[in-house]
């Protein structure tokens, strides 16, 4: 397994077709950022795809040796080729794969990361079954498992069930993480596209208590004028 995964490293580092600085640029891997810990070898996502494609049966053993690693690229990677073994797996292999996902959660820490696999592991393994590990995920000390917390909705507002989302999303109101304000704001939005009433409505109970950010994500497709609503601060 080992042998299979370092000639896999070596793989993505003849596929460089970028400068990490490049990459970088969209990560605060700057002394005291959020990604301080992150290194990048320069490898763009069309590339790390093309090459999940390739290595999709890649066992487990393997696909630690990937996710445990250091480099970005690397355990992006993992989380594609797993991402995709989920989908086409079996009962047992889904079951398997989610395990595997929240035993590694510490080496899910970059929103890129987050973003690629939370909705398609833990949002898809949840989508009919007890929710409730969603709410530990959103109460968690660490800011990458708050992040999954809501961004693992995204399986169920692709899918018309946008509870959950309006549910993570009002215990997430008053976290202290800009990333966090983001990823919020994205699934509102994205929970808006599905049924507007809904968003308004949590907009009503919440926007003058709702982070800015949050709250401009939330509403990026309203119309102008009625953004503008929103954003307007009420006098004391």
């Amino acid at each position: 397994m080992q042998k299979t995964a370092e000639a896999l490293k070596n793989l993505l580092r003849e596929s460089i077709d970028t400068t990490p600085g490049q990459i970088a640029t969209f990560f605060k891997t700057g002394v005291g950022g959020y990604a301080e810990h992150d290194h990048f070898i320069g490898v763009r996502v069309p590339t790390l795809r093309k090459l999940a494609r390739s290595f999709e049966s890649l066992p487990l053993d393997a696909l630690k040796l990937l996710l445990t690693s250091p480099i970005n690229e690397e355990r992006f990677l993992a989380l594609i080729i797993l991402s995709h073994q989920y989908k086409k797996g079996s009962l047992e292999t889904k079951e398997k794969i989610y395990e595997f996902y929240i035993q590694n959660l510490n080496a899910i820490n970059n929103w890129n990361l987050v973003d690629a696999s939370a909705h398609l592991i833990i949002g898809a393994h949840l989508w009919d079954k007890d929710r409730r590990y969603l709410m530990e995920l959103a109460t968690s000390h660490a800011m990458w498992e708050r992040r999954i917390s809501i961004v693992a909705t995204w399986y169920f507002i692709k899918r018309g069930d946008l509870d959950w989302t309006f549910k993570i999303a009002a215990l997430l109101l008053k976290d202290s993480h800009d990333l966090i304000h983001k990823s919020v704001g994205w699934m509102l939005r994205e929970a808006g596209v599905k049924d507007l009433s809904q968003l308004v409505l949590f907009l009503e109970i919440y926007k003058s208590t709702m982070p800015r950010t949050m709250l401009r994500y939330a509403i990026e497709k309203f119309p102008e004028e009625q953004r503008k609503s929103y954003l307007i601060k009420k006098p004391l």
